[in-house]
Order: C-alpha cells, then sequence, then structure tokens
C-alpha cells in the first residue's frame, strides 16, 4: 500500500505513535494528570460524572477513600495502565489543561496534512484510542495543526473493547455500518494490527523513526505493510 488510490474509503487511526508523538503523551499529559489528579478530586469528587469512576476504582481494587484511590489510580499512570475509568478521569483533568492554555496537542505535519487531504477526497476518518472519546476530541481539537475535530466522523475508546482484541474492530465495522474489508487500520501497535487483522480489516504499521527508532521490518511487522510516514499514503 503505497498511494492514497489504494486506501478504502475508511480510515480508522490510532492517536499515540501514529498521528502523534508517544513522547508528547508519556512526558506532557501523563504527568499533567498525575500532578493535578489528587486536586482535581478533591475538587470534583462528589459531581456524578466524577463519582462513577472513582467508586469504579474502588469497587474493583478495594481502596478504601479518595485519597487512596487517587493513589492506586496515580500508581496505574506510571504503569500506562489501559483501564476506561482512568483513561476516563485523565480526560477530565486534561480538559482543564488544554482550556487553560497549559500545552497543545501534538500532531505529526504529515499526519494533519493527510487527514485533511483525505477528508476532502471524500474519505470517511474514524478515531480508536485507549484514551478516552472525550480526550480524543480535546486532543484534536486543541492541536498544533488547529482544530482537526471536523475531519473525524466517528470515535471509539476501550469502552467499544480492548484493542488488541478481535471482537472490538468487529464492532467497529459494524457501529460504521461498513464491510471490515473496506476499513484500514493505521497503528504503531503490531498486536492491535493483528486484532484488526483478524477481524477483516485492512492494516498498516506506521513505524515513525522518531517513536521508533529501530525499524520493524520483516517478522517484526507481522506482515503489516509499514510506512514512517502517513505522506507515504498520499499520491505522488
Amino acid at each position: 500500500m503505497s498511494t492514497a488510490a489504494d486506501l478504502p474509503a475508511t480510515v480508522l487511526t490510532d492517536i499515540e505513535g501514529t498521528t502523534s508523538s508517544i513522547s508528547f503523551v508519556k512526558e506532557v499529559l501523563f504527568p499533567y494528570a498525575r500532578e493535578h489528579l489528587p486536586a482535581f478530586v478533591a475538587a470534583h469528587g462528589r459531581e456524578p460524572g466524577v463519582r462513577r469512576w472513582l467508586d469504579q476504582v474502588a469497587a474493583e481494587t478495594g481502596a478504601d477513600g479518595d485519597e487512596a484511590v487517587v493513589r492506586t489510580l496515580q500508581q496505574w499512570i506510571d504503569a500506562d495502565r489501559k483501564h476506561t475509568a482512568l483513561k476516563a478521569l485523565q480526560g477530565l483533568i486534561w480538559e482543564e489543561g488544554y482550556r487553560q492554555g497549559a500545552y497543545a496537542a501534538h500532531v505529526y505535519p504529515d499526519a494533519a496534512r493527510a487527514l485533511r487531504a483525505w477528508h476532502a477526497a471524500g474519505r470517511r476518518i474514524a478515531v480508536y484510542s485507549s484514551g478516552s472519546v472525550p480526550a480524543q476530541k480535546l486532543f484534536f481539537g486543541h492541536s498544533e495543526a488547529g482544530d482537526l475535530r471536523a475531519l473525524v466522523s466517528a470515535w471509539f475508546d476501550t469502552e467499544t473493547g480492548g484493542k488488541r482484541e478481535a471482537a472490538s474492530y468487529a464492532r467497529i465495522a459494524q457501529a460504521l455500518g461498513t464491510a471490515p474489508g473496506e476499513i484500514v487500520f493505521l497503528s504503531d501497535v503490531v498486536e492491535e494490527l493483528d486484532a484488526a487483522r483478524e477481524s477483516g480489516l485492512r492494516t498498516v504499521l506506521l513505524d515513525r523513526r522518531e517513536d521508533y527508532p529501530e525499524p520493524r521490518e520483516g517478522e517484526a511487522a507481522h506482515g503489516h505493510p509499514r510506512i514512517e510516514r502517513f505522506d507515504q499514503l498520499e499520491p505522488a
């Protein structure tokens, strides 16, 4: 797969390591959420939209009180755990950071150009990330490339299912009303691509040198077409 002519009508893309750098999430967003989590819970812990997630963590872990829940969540941040409650709370904290101008979301310039070109050409763009849908919309709405939300027609997170589970991609195809073979999934994680391919989606491995200094070629790519930049999927 080397040109936009090879692309099906629907593009499903990951965010971290695909449209955007891993370092922005790891070095900016995660530390911001970790630092601001105690104050955020103290200020908003009684609000229903926050309480439901805190109670879920407490029920699952046996944490006694909000301070213990906060410590658990901070440990999960350190471990980069893909837990829906954590992702939802992180998204709420990041919303405050975006609105206060604490940072703007990193998007690779080639990704922003390609997303705009695909949208203009009539292709449908959907996003599937472990970050919550509200966090995804904040990310694309406050990016260094401007507000990109209008380019995306559908958003999916781990409430759809785990990204390494084939059934998740079947659900996405069903939600999009599109045959799996008419969707291409772009990701930097080989195991996610394996799951998508198992459900019949077409796949492309993003292997950016900024995020993966050692190229993943041959067996390491598990047979997925490999590119280093989105513009390798654009017309020459």
